[in-house]
């Protein structure tokens, strides 16, 4: 995902209101993220249903990753060999 534009991607939540297909329009082609703001505080974020899901997909990646460490840290974990053997053995089959 692209970074946030301060001087195009932070709109009050009152602007985005007004012009709603605007912005919709603009985060689906530029596939940047938009922050509205209230009262001059970020209150929302908006984001491309494809960036969206390229997201999610990023997190369970990360989810799972964390979850190996923790296994290996408790001991769970086995040696890359015996990793490897396992995998060339269920290929063999």
């Amino acid at each position: 995902m692209t970074r946030v534009r301060v001087d195009e991607d932070i709109r009050p939540l009152s602007e985005f209101r007004a012009g709603v297909a605007k912005f919709v329009k603009q985060i689906h082609e530029t596939r940047r993220p938009m922050v509205l703001t209230q009262r001059g505080r970020g209150v929302a974020v908006l984001v491309d249903v494809h960036e969206y899901e390229k997201m999610q997909e990023r997190l369970e990646v990360l989810e799972e990753v964390y979850r190996a460490e923790e296994q290996i840290a408790n001991g769970a974990g086995i040696s890359h060999e015996d990793a490897k053997s396992r995998i060339l053995s269920k290929l063999a089959q």
